[in-house]
């Protein structure tokens, strides 16, 4: 093989709990879940509208939380996907053959 090193693709697994999560991914379902056990312990959930309201924190955390492919999980996609859009850099292409004016002056 060449003598190079063959790294598995799922080398990155080990350094996350339950293969998953990192630690801020638990303890942000955890505060998720916790906002939704006490509303859950405050609200009348024999309505509807309240039992959703109760549990929403738990649904939004898990959501964020939720492993997708290529990416750790949703919360790494969706900032991924806002500094692609919000910092957005220009690059001025000048060609190969093109000199600079830096290199000009040596």
């Amino acid at each position: 093989m060449n003598r190079g090193f063959l790294i598995p693709a799922n080398s990155k697994k080990s350094m996350l709990y339950f293969s998953m999560f990192n630690k801020f991914d638990l303890i942000l379902f955890g505060i998720g879940i916790g906002f939704s056990f006490f509303g859950i312990l405050i609200l009348p959930v024999e309505n509807i509208m309240f039992a959703i309201l109760a549990i929403l924190p738990a649904c939004v955390t898990g959501f964020l939380v939720f492993p997708v492919p290529h990416y750790h999980n949703v919360l790494t996609f969706l900032m991924s996907a806002w500094s692609f859009i919000s910092e957005r850099r220009m690059f001025i292409w000048k060609g190969w053959c093109v000199s600079s004016e830096e290199s000009d002056k040596e």
